[in-house]
């Protein structure tokens, strides 16, 4: 990784370079050989685990169970469900051909599981006794996009894909919410994003669904970011596919479905919403190194003091002590640009005063610490972090938070400073579609915890019941 701390362009003098620059300067990917591919780095791939283990173990605790489905879709299979089908169509990948051999049917590569799923579950639900199934998968899927960029939109990416099946409706419709619960409390709490959550419009829920729910987060630059979403089919796709099951009056009922997912565009939303011009900041509980230790030298002491540091905190924290063989200050700079919590600087003028240098990432500020105080002070310092970027997300996220009556209103906020504006709304497709058309914008959610008044709506001026956030989006 080369010292590229000066070709980081301002954030806010070109937001999308800058990103693609944090990206790159921090080591997270490269392109992959194909469009709107990539190769994930040790440095990204390591935030993904980090994700992934805290995410599975809230989804185990719910009875969650892992499993792995196959990548080819049959053209047959997927076509059985229409509305998911003509969602998905534009983004397919077929393939058609083995070696010289033409195949006789076209195989889609997942852009989803759902019909996966169902298809197999179908033969292995039979009566109320074997529900609820609450099936997730860590898998790749491939949805060939025209315009793509890390992590945030790419031809194959990572995520997770949930699917439950149970005998009641209302065990599905809260299986759906117990999900985005789920998915707010890692958003707030370990990736330090300030969502709001709520229900998608009819035009924007998952293609085959009853209703969508989503988390939606603000980065830096006003544009929404959708992080995760959690579908409620009621019986749609158990319809679609014949999952039957006898209940306890021994009569045939058709089951009712979930579906959900996060996926690794949440790595994107936490580039845009805490990073800087100096690199990438990175919330402490997904940091693969959340405390880098660089020595100034390599004399005996300096060493023997990095070791033990280095001892003494592994027993709470991802440590690395850098012993590779380039410049102090090269160092240093390599830290602050993969986003490092907290950085320990070891040297011998500091020794003899028995303190060490300590810098937060967030403040890029120089500390000095005794010896005897460096595990205190850290257990403080990195809660103080975690604290800090959530605030400064939180503020971001205020300002740009607004409403608005008229579509002359909403257009005027949209183009002086991008936000979440909320909105009454008709609800109606047609009228979605137009205000998409007139602004490049959409809906992201009807929110929870906002009072859903009667009123008219911002754009048709029909009759409205619906409060609802637009904004411009990734």
């Amino acid at each position: 990784m080369a010292n590229k701390m000066e070709k980081i362009t301002l954030r806010d003098v070109d937001f999308s370079q800058w990103y693609t620059d944090v990206v790159k300067n921090a080591g997270l990917m490269e392109y992959g050989p194909v469009k709107g591919t990539m190769i994930f780095k040790p440095h990204g791939y390591a935030i993904w685990e980090l994700i992934q283990k805290i995410a599975d173990i809230e989804f185990k605790k719910l009875g969650v169970q892992n499993v792995y489905f196959p990548l080819l879709i049959p053209e047959k299979l997927f076509l059985a469900e229409k509305e998911h089908v003509e969602g998905f169509a534009p983004e397919l990948a077929t393939v058609t051909k083995v070696g010289d051999k033409n195949l006789g049917e076209n195989l889609f590569i997942r852009p989803t599981s759902e019909v996966l799923v169902a298809d197999f579950l179908s033969r292995e639900i039979n009566s109320y006794r074997d529900l609820p199934v609450k099936y997730n998968q860590w898998a790749n899927v491939m949805r060939w996009e025209k315009t793509t960029r890390p992590f945030l939109r790419s031809s194959e990416f990572l995520w997770q894909e949930g699917h439950t099946f149970h005998s009641l409706k209302e065990e599905a419709k809260q299986m759906t919410l117990d999900i985005l619960e789920v998915y707010k409390k890692l958003a707030n709490d370990v990736l330090l994003l300030p969502v709001i959550s709520g229900r998608k419009t009819e035009k924007e829920k998952f293609a085959g669904a009853k209703e969508t729910y989503t988390i939606e987060s603000l980065m830096y630059d006003g544009q929404s970011l959708q992080s995760g979403t959690s579908h409620y089919f009621e019986d749609n796709f158990a319809k679609a596919f014949n999952i039957k099951f006898q209940n306890k009056n021994q009569k045939e009922e058709y089951a009712y479905s979930s579906s959900w997912g996060i996926s690794t565009r949440l790595i994107g939303a936490i580039i845009m919403t805490h990073s800087d011009d100096f690199g990438l900041v990175l919330p402490s509980k997904v940091a693969p190194i959340q405390i880098s230790i660089i020595a100034i030298n390599d004399s005996q002491e300096v060493m023997t003091v990095s070791n033990d540091l280095k001892t003494k905190l592994n027993s709470s924290f991802r440590v690395e002590l850098d012993k590779s063989d380039k410049s102090f200050g090269f160092k240093i700079s390599e830290a602050e640009i993969k986003g490092v919590p907290i950085r320990i600087e070891v040297g011998p003028r500091d020794l003899k005063d028995g303190v060490v240098t300590i810098s937060r990432r967030d403040l890029r500020n120089k500390v000095q610490i005794k010896l005897a105080e460096v595990e205190n002070y850290i257990n403080k310092e990195i809660l103080e972090h975690d604290k800090n970027l959530y605030k400064k997300a939180l503020k971001n996220r205020t300002d740009k938070t607004f409403k608005a009556k008229t579509l002359k209103e909403y257009v005027s906020i949209i183009e002086k400073t991008p936000g979440f504006v909320l909105v009454p709304f008709c609800g109606e497709i047609e009228c979605e579609n137009d205000v998409k058309q007139k602004t490049s914008t959409n809906s992201r959610c009807i929110p929870e915890g906002v009072e859903q008044t009667k009123s008219k709506c911002f754009n048709c001026n029909k009759v409205s019941s619906l409060m609802v956030y637009f904004a411009r989006a990734y």
